[in-house]
């Protein structure tokens, strides 16, 4: 018994003929008539209104070269990724395999790239990490303001990233991101009990102002910076302490913070790190050696003052016995003088005094 029967394929479809399992042909739009006795026949009709083929047997079509003027064909390799555009807006992100879009009602666009560079740069980036499925072939991460990137892959420094949004292939090779503040940082240094040269403990708290000027010498050197530029200032305030005794170390604490700021940039240089600035914040005294230092102040004080008091009692005599000499060697100068002393003497009580030959300073003797 022969059975006869046809397909209609209108005109955005297509029939995918195959007979006894195997792909033959593509059956275009129109009425196509067929005989099978044997049910060997079997017409897959798909609608190109859809861009994307998806059939089981996609390599046996793809082989078989009938797509050639159809579709848009991609055969992708393990290290190749590709970017689709529909119509002018972005599609997708494909991973390795096989893939065809019929291009017949849509204009396909289509981007290989090797993904062995790990690190995905495109100009319209941004537009395709909004896209659906990227995560499945893509890690996306951001730089932030303030903040660099550094990019190594398979143990290689690759480049340093300034702030943006970046994203990397999967898959492809072991990726390593740094992300760095370069920003100015202040780090509070706090000192642990140092002895000084004359064996006095003591705790010396400073700050350090600093910065990551190379990103990349920061990762490669050191595992973390703050904690490296802690450590060496802790080593600098050691060393200052321990060759200084107190007294110096007391007054000249702008001297200590310069040599110490010298100490730490020079070492911080190496790990990719400028130091700005560093200061003393405060130096602790066990309570003893305040008490003890509040005595020494005090007395030191008590002794200026007495050498001041000295100083001006010494200058009051002096100015006494220029005075005296002067009013020896001048009558007049001595008149006056003993015109004050009476002006003063007879301000203070009820005093008559008769002036004749005899001298002021004379009767005034005789009164008393």
């Amino acid at each position: 018994m022969f059975l006869i029967g046809y397909r209609k394929i209108r005109s955005y479809e297509r029939g995918l003929y195959f007979y006894d399992g195997e792909f033959r042909k593509i059956l275009a739009t129109g009425r196509h008539w067929f005989v099978d006795p044997l049910n060997r026949i079997r017409i897959d009709v798909v609608s190109q209104r859809d861009p994307w083929l998806d059939h089981d047997k996609l390599d046996i079509i793809v082989k078989s070269g009938v797509l050639k003027d159809e579709a848009v064909v991609l055969d992708l390799k393990d290290y190749e990724r590709a970017l689709v555009w529909i119509d002018g807006r972005f599609s997708r992100v494909l991973d390795a395999g096989l893939y065809a879009m019929w291009s017949k009602f849509r204009d396909i666009k289509t981007e290989i790239v090797d993904a062995r560079a790990v690190l995905f740069e495109h100009k319209s980036i941004d537009v395709i990490l909004k896209s659906g499925g990227v995560d499945a072939v893509l890690n996306v991460f951001n730089v932030e303001e303030g903040h660099a990137g550094v990019y190594f892959k398979d143990g290689e420094y690759v480049k340093t990233l300034a702030p943006g949004k970046y994203a990397t292939w999967k898959n492809v090779g072991k990726v390593k991101f740094y992300h760095l503040d370069v920003r100015e940082t202040v780090l509070d240094v706090a000192g642990q009990e140092i002895m000084t040269a004359d064996k006095v403990t003591l705790r010396m708290n400073a700050i350090v102002t600093y910065r990551i000027v190379d990103a990349r010498k920061s990762v490669e050197t050191v595992g973390d910076v703050a904690q490296a530029l802690y450590r060496e200032a802790q080593l600098a305030l050691r060393a200052a302490v321990g060759t200084r005794e107190l007294e110096p170390l007391l007054v000249d604490k702008t001297d200590v913070a310069k040599e110490l700021e010298s100490v730490i940039r020079r070492r911080a240089s190496e790990f990719g790190i400028h130091v700005i600035g560093l200061g003393i914040r405060d130096i602790i005294l066990p309570g003893d050696m305040k008490t003890l230092l509040n005595k020494v102040l005090e007395a030191k004080k008590a002794s200026e003052a007495n050498v001041i008091l000295r100083r001006e009692e010494t200058a009051a005599m002096r100015s006494q016995l220029n005075t005296a000499k002067l009013m020896e060697d001048n009558a007049v100068l001595m008149r006056l003088k003993e015109l004050e002393v009476l002006e003063k003497v007879a301000g203070a009580s009820k005093l008559s005094v008769v002036l004749g030959e005899k001298g002021l300073a004379e009767r005034v003797v005789n009164l008393l």
